[in-house]
């Protein structure tokens, strides 16, 4: 389906919850091939005052996306947030935790979020590699984008599918439908572009890449980001039409 198509979404659509941080920020590639498979996107920021769902019945599946706070940061609606995640996974409703989404998952679960101690960064593309059980869901892209200071440690019961070399921990799995990665797959070329003039500075950090290499890097391995995260998609939540049959089906079975 092209990206024309993808805006032809119906207003019965079932819903992805999509979690902002900042008032410009966009759900970026997630966020259109979300809408590629039939799903309306429902966007809050709590930051700013938007409330959160006390139950998963009216979504489909939520995604809390990055930022540049820290989620062992003081203010109200961190905790709040980090709080929410026990709804979509009592409900057991698939969750995504991209970069600061998934250190709150991470601390949910009762994990720690820390920086190094030698305060290296991560910040443009760097290497990954799966895990025994990342192989046995997925083909891994061999570097991805990053933009963090801080990781995640693996929480007890979580399942560990990805490591990396400066931060162990790139993706984790608990139970069927929780995963929380550290890299940022959702960055399009104009996030690109937006990050890396206004938060220049951070390229000045120890261990961040030079602008020039992010645009590099790009050319060169966000195609297979983008395989992984199509096939990730379609692992973690499938497609709205097969969502609303299956409901369907679920309906005229309960009559």
């Amino acid at each position: 389906m092209n990206w024309a198509a993808s805006q032809l979404v119906p207003s019965d659509a079932p819903r992805i919850l999509i979690i902002l941080h900042q008032e410009n920020s966009i759900p970026g590639r997630v966020g259109w091939m979300l809408k590629q498979r039939g799903f309306k996107l429902d966007i809050r920021r709590p930051r700013f005052g938007d409330s959160l769902p006390q139950t998963m019945d009216g979504h489909a599946g939520a995604v809390v996306f990055g930022g540049p706070m820290s989620a062992n940061d003081k203010e109200a609606y961190i905790k709040r947030e980090i709080d929410w995640i026990s709804v979509p996974l009592r409900d057991d409703k698939p969750f995504l935790g991209i970069c600061l989404g998934g250190q709150m998952l991470a601390k949910q679960l009762g994990g720690h979020v820390t920086s190094r101690v030698d305060d290296h960064v991560e910040i443009g593309y760097y290497p990954i590699e799966a895990t025994n059980a990342g192989q046995s869901l997925l083909d891994w892209p061999s570097k991805v984008y990053q933009w963090h200071r801080e990781g995640f440690s693996l929480p007890k019961g979580a399942e560990l599918l990805a490591t990396g070399a400066s931060f162990a921990n790139q993706a984790m799995r608990y139970g069927n439908n929780a995963y929380g990665i550290q890299f940022h797959p959702e960055v399009t070329m104009h996030m690109m572009h937006r990050w890396t003039v206004k938060a220049s500075e951070r390229l000045k950090l120890p261990g961040a890449r030079s602008k020039r290499d992010h645009f590099q890097g790009r050319y060169i391995y966000d195609p297979a980001v983008e395989v992984w995260l199509d096939a990730f998609l379609d692992l973690w939540v499938g497609y709205g039409n097969d969502y609303l049959t299956h409901d369907s089906q679920v309906s005229q079975i309960a009559k």
